[in-house]
């Protein structure tokens, strides 16, 4: 049997048989690892990371722009007004206290001077029973003229809230009165105030003065029968 030898232009009809310089270079561009211009992955990931620095380097050096300048400007333009308005408030609440202390102790300085305007008429009223007794020669004109007076006197002092600690017939109370001694008595029941020695005041609610007393007690023989 002839062996069959391919003639010299079979070459030529099936080229597919060599591959071709471009196929080659496809095939090396196709394969992991390499790029298109022969560069390895490992090069190509370092261009790119440099590319993402230089980027982000830009962006760090960019200047503001004029939208985000103005707003930096109205920032610290509010930022100023703000300090202006908490030294401001704290000046006005600094003054506020100075002049609520002065009027406070002006308060407290001339608090009695309504009393004191009141009681001018009754020193009044006072002097000319004097001078009235002393022409006269007389007490009946003193006597009426100081009678006069302590009820003038009662009537501003009631005017005041300033009022007698009613004490006479009433029970011992320690709170408004002040017993001076216990006298004994079968008339009366027992811690009975008797006898009113010195008038007390209260102003309001508050005592300004006990009323000193005498308060009752057992007689001595129902204090013996008791024991």
């Amino acid at each position: 049997m002839t062996k069959f030898k391919p003639s010299p232009n079979d070459a030529e009809l099936n080229p597919a048989t060599e591959p071709s310089t471009d196929a080659a270079d496809f095939v090396s561009a196709e394969r992991p690892g390499h790029t298109a211009q022969g560069q390895s992955s490992s090069d190509v990931d370092f261009e790119q990371a440099s590319f993402v620095d230089q980027a982000i380097a830009e962006v760090g050096d960019a200047q503001p722009g004029a939208d985000e300048e103005d707003q930096i400007h109205k920032l610290q333009t509010e930022l100023a007004s703000a300090e202006q308005r908490v030294l401001r408030a704290h000046a006005e609440l600094e003054n506020y206290r100075k002049r609520a202390n002065r009027l406070l102790e002006e308060e407290r300085k001339y608090a009695p001077l309504s009393l004191m305007r009141d009681l001018l008429p009754i020193l009044d009223n006072l002097e000319r029973a004097v001078q009235s007794a002393s022409q006269d020669g007389g007490a009946a004109g003193l006597l009426e003229g100081v009678t006069i007076v302590v009820q003038q006197l009662s009537t501003i002092l009631q005017q005041h809230h300033c009022r007698r600690i009613e004490a006479q017939g009433a029970v011992f109370d320690p709170h408004v009165h002040e017993a001076l001694a216990q006298v004994p008595s079968g008339q009366v029941p027992p811690g009975t105030v008797i006898d009113v020695t010195l008038p007390g005041y209260r102003l309001h609610d508050r005592v300004i003065r006990p009323s000193q007393v005498l308060v009752s007690s057992r007689p001595a023989g129902n204090a013996e029968e008791s024991t």
